[in-house]
């Protein structure tokens, strides 16, 4: 069996990025960003790394601090401490150059799709043109003319993004993009977003959804209670299995899994080692066992799903409250919902 560097410490990567390692060509890096609100920690020392051009996934629980972070990202909120840039600069400074939509597309109701692009193209210092050209892009061109208040959620998302798009950002930053919608709705976003990707734009999104981000993201940052639990691939992620190990003497083989692994890692089921590893740690397990004169009888992946592991790296742990910041509403006409 050919061997691999072993892999110590806890929580271990899947993926060749560990958490806090820099990335190339970078977008977005946080360096131990942390926000809190009086004794209540809501973003941790947070570590990360975007790349350029590509779709990077925040998941995690409802209240993981995923906006918070995003916030901070767009200099909406000072953090406590440490630090985040956003395209070479330090986070708010780009503004220009960064397109967002946090918490629903705060829009009028009463006025068209066009014609709220209009008013937003105005402060922005952006021609018509744009606005054409961005309705275009989110595939509402034929209800442009009609009231923002007769969208459908997935439509008034969609010109949610557009009104992120009409700067023509380098970097675009979503907070929940299919957060309540139906699943025509989802499709929409969804197809919107790989249009995005395919023009070769940086998307940060935020979300609670695995299937959002399966098949959207080409990485992700999986976090709870506002710390980083991981950051890998979304193919990596789903590697992060279970090595079911036949070894005697078990309490030997269980105290040196700990050390490689830590404890949270290592658990006995039915007289087998049951280890969280992802499949680069096996050879790794596998020769620390063995220099330890443990008799390693059965070594066996066992593959799991990305819900599964997402479950076991958030198990037991919801996050915190919501961000004490309110959400801004669409106001809609009497009756509408």
């Amino acid at each position: 069996m050919t061997t691999a560097p072993e892999t110590v410490g806890r929580p271990a990567a899947p993926a060749p990025t560990v958490p806090g390692t820099p990335v190339a060509d970078p977008v977005v890096v946080t360096d131990r960003l942390t926000k809190r609100y009086g004794r209540r920690t809501v973003v941790d020392a947070l570590s990360l790394g975007v790349r350029r051009g590509e779709v990077f996934g925040f998941l995690g629980p409802n209240g993981a601090g995923k906006t918070t972070t995003l916030r901070m990202l767009l200099g909406l909120v000072r953090p406590t401490s440490g630090s985040a840039t956003v395209l070479g600069r330090p986070a708010g400074a780009s503004v220009a150059e960064v397109g967002a939509l946090v918490e629903g597309p705060g829009l009028y109701p009463f006025l068209s799709g066009r014609d709220n692009l209009r008013v937003l193209a105005r402060y922005a210092g952006v021609g018509t043109a744009r606005v054409d050209a961005v309705l275009d892009t989110v595939d509402l061109a034929d209800r442009a003319g009609d009231r923002f208040g007769t969208y459908s959620l997935g439509m008034k998302q969609r010109l949610g993004i557009a009104a992120a798009l009409l700067k023509d950002p380098a970097l675009v930053v979503l907070d929940e993009p299919t957060n309540g919608l139906d699943p025509a709705g989802i499709s929409e976003v969804r197809g919107l977003l790989r249009r995005l990707a395919g023009e070769g734009r940086t998307v940060v999104l935020s979300s609670h959804l695995l299937g959002e981000v399966e098949h959207l993201c080409d990485r992700v940052a999986v976090v709870a209670s506002g710390r980083l639990l991981v950051e890998s691939t979304v193919d990596d992620l789903r590697g992060l299995g279970r090595l079911v190990v036949d070894a005697r003497p078990l309490d030997t083989a269980a105290a040196v899994a700990r050390r490689l692994l830590g404890p949270d890692r290592v658990s006995v089921v039915d007289g087998a080692l049951h280890l969280q590893t992802s499949p680069g740690e096996t050879a790794a397990v596998n020769r620390a066992l063995v220099l330890a004169d443990v008799d390693v009888t059965g070594l066996r992946q066992e593959a799991r799903t990305l819900e599964e592991v997402f479950l076991q790296l958030t198990d037991g742990d919801a996050g915190p409250p919501p961000d004490p910041a309110p959400a801004r509403r669409t106001r809609t006409r009497r009756g509408e919902r």
